[in-house]
C-alpha cells in the first residue's frame, strides 16, 4: 500500500446539502455488476417516486427505480459514466415527488412496495416489526430495494447475503481511502445511528456475532462517533486503520483487521467474512425501516476548479453539469472530470453523465494536473510488483497483453487485479499499465 495526498480537506467538514432534483433525470438501465435490466415502462407512462422501473430474470441483478415521478418522455441510448453510452430511462420531473400509496396487504408479502409512501420515507417500520423479520424477507427487502455495492463496486447485495457457507465475521468498510472523497465520513458522522441499525439488520441477516467497523486515521469524528456506540454494544468493535491506498479493498481490509487472506481466486465468503460499505448499510437501514427504495445517494464534488466543493445528495439519474452548478462558479475551465476517485475513477467526455448508484465523487481538474506523461520504455525496477497489494506482476501481463497474448495473461494473474491503479502511479516510465491489464481482463474472459 501507498500514502497519498489525500485532498480530503475542501469538503471533510462540509455537512452534506440536499440537492434539488433537476427537470429531467436519465436513469441507465446498467448500475450494477450483472445482467442489463429491461425496462418496464414505456415512453409517456406516469411515474411515481421510487417505483421499480426496469428489472430482468436473473440472479446477479439489481432492480432500478424511479428517482422523480413524472412522465416517460424517452428510452433512449445516452453517455453512461463507465460504458460510455447505455439505454435509459428519460423521466420528465413534474416536481411534485408523487408517490402511490399500496394497500396494507399488498405491503407486507414477503417484501417492500415497488414505490414508498413519501419521499422522505415518513411511513417507517417499528422497531419490533425490523426485529419481527426473517432473513429471508431481509434478502427479499435488499434485492426489492436496488441495493449495491455504494462503494464503487456496485455488486448486488442481496447477493451477499445469501452466502453458500456459514459466515462468522461481518466488517463494516468506512475505509474510504481515495483522495478527494468525503460522501462515506460524513455519512458514518451525521448518520450514525442509522448505520449502527442497518448492521444491526446485516448482522442478523447472515448469523454472524463479531462486527468489526473499519475506519481509517484520517476520519477522527467518525472514530468518536462509532466508538461510543461500541461501548454500548460490546460486539461492535471500531477498528482504526492506518490511513493508505487501497486501504478500502475488500481483501486488503480484510487482512488489515483481521490478519487473514483471501486466496487468490478465492471470496470473502470461502475464509467467512462478510463486507460492506457504509453507504451500503445506510441503504439497507432506509429499506427496511423507511420502505425506501435505493434512488439517491451522497457524492462529493470537489477539485482544483471547483469555487465551492461540497457533499451532496444527489436523485439518481441526474446529469453530473447539476451538481457542477450547484458548487459553483468553477475557478477556471476544467481540463478533466472524473466521476468517482482520482485513482479508480473515470474520465468523462461529457457533462451529461448521470449520477448512478456506484457515483462516489465528481472531480474537476485543471490542465496541469490533467496532462499524461509521455510513456516511456519499461526500465524493470520492479515498482509495480513491489506494491501491488494483490501480489501480482504487472509488468508480465502488460508484455502478454501488449502481444495479445490473453491467455498468458489470465496465467500471470490479469482476473485478480482489483484495478487500483498504484502499479500505474508508481511507474517511473509512466506505461498505462492499468488500461493494459483491463483489456487483458476483458479478453480473458471471452
Amino acid at each position: 500500500m501507498v500514502r497519498l495526498s489525500e485532498h480530503k480537506h475542501q469538503t471533510e467538514n462540509k455537512a452534506i446539502e440536499i440537492l434539488s432534483p433537476p427537470e429531467r433525470v436519465y436513469i441507465p438501465v446498467v448500475q450494477h455488476l450483472g445482467k442489463a435490466c429491461n425496462p418496464l415502462v414505456v415512453v409517456g407512462d406516469q411515474v411515481f417516486l421510487g417505483q421499480k422501473i426496469a428489472a430482468v430474470d436473473a440472479h446477479v441483478y439489481s432492480p432500478i427505480h424511479a428517482s422523480v415521478s413524472g412522465k416517460v418522455a424517452a428510452i433512449q441510448e445516452w453517455p453512461h459514466p463507465s460504458l460510455g453510452r447505455c439505454k435509459t430511462i428519460v423521466i420528465e420531473n413534474d416536481g411534485q415527488d408523487k408517490s402511490r400509496i399500496l394497500p396494507p396487504s399488498d405491503i407486507n408479502k414477503g417484501g417492500i412496495p415497488p414505490v414508498i409512501k413519501s419521499p422522505g420515507g415518513t411511513n417507517p417500520k417499528s422497531q419490533a416489526e425490523v426485529d419481527s423479520l426473517t432473513c429471508d424477507q431481509i434478502r427479499k427487502i435488499v434485492l426489492e430495494a436496488g441495493i449495491v455495492g455504494m462503494g464503487g463496486a456496485s455488486f448486488p447485495s442481496h447477493i451477499k447475503l445469501n452466502p453458500p457457507k456459514p459466515l462468522d465475521t461481518l466488517i463494516v468498510n468506512g475505509a474510504e481511502c481515495e483522495p478527494y472523497l468525503t460522501c462515506d465520513y460524513r455519512l458514518m458522522v451525521e448518520k450514525t445511528q442509522e448505520i449502527i441499525k442497518g448492521i444491526g439488520i446485516l448482522a442478523r441477516c447472515v448469523g454472524v456475532k463479531k462486527v468489526y467497523i473499519a475506519i481509517e486515521d484520517n476520519k477522527p469524528e467518525a472514530i468518536k462517533a462509532f466508538g461510543c456506540q461500541s461501548v454500548k454494544d460490546p460486539g461492535y468493535q471500531v477498528v482504526v486503520l492506518r490511513s493508505a491506498y487501497p486501504q478500502g479493498g475488500e481483501k486488503q481490509l480484510i487482512k488489515n483487521v483481521l490478519g487473514k487472506e483471501v486466496p487468490q481466486g478465492k471470496l470473502p465468503f470461502d475464509i467467512g467474512v462478510l463486507v460492506h460499505n457504509v453507504g451500503t448499510v445506510l441503504a439497507v437501514y432506509e429499506a427496511a425501516y423507511l420502505n425506501k427504495p435505493l434512488y439517491e445517494r451522497v457524492v462529493t464534488v470537489t477539485g482544483s476548479c471547483v469555487q465551492n466543493p461540497k457533499n451532496l445528495l444527489v436523485r439518481i439519474g441526474t446529469p453530473i453539469k447539476e451538481l457542477i452548478g450547484r458548487c459553483g462558479p468553477l475557478l477556471q475551465e476544467p481540463a478533466k472530470i472524473i466521476v468517482g476517485g482520482p485513482m479508480m475513477g473515470l474520465a468523462q467526455f461529457s457533462e451529461d453523465v448521470p449520477v448512478i448508484k456506484s457515483t462516489t465523487g465528481v472531480l474537476l481538474f485543471n490542465k496541469k494536473e490533467s496532462q499524461a506523461q509521455e510513456e516511456q520504455f519499461c526500465i524493470r525496477c520492479g515498482s509495480c510488483i513491489r506494491e501491488c497489494p494483490v501480489g501480482l506482476m504487472p509488468t508480465l501481463i502488460n508484455l502478454s497483453s501488449q502481444k495479445q497474448m490473453w491467455q498468458e495473461a489470465k496465467d500471470h494473474g490479469a482476473l485478480d487485479c482489483i484495478e487500483c491503479g498504484i502499479c500505474g502511479f508508481v511507474c517511473p516510465s509512466n506505461i498505462r499499465l492499468v488500461q493494459s491489464i483491463k483489456r487483458a481482463k476483458l479478453e480473458a474472459v471471452k
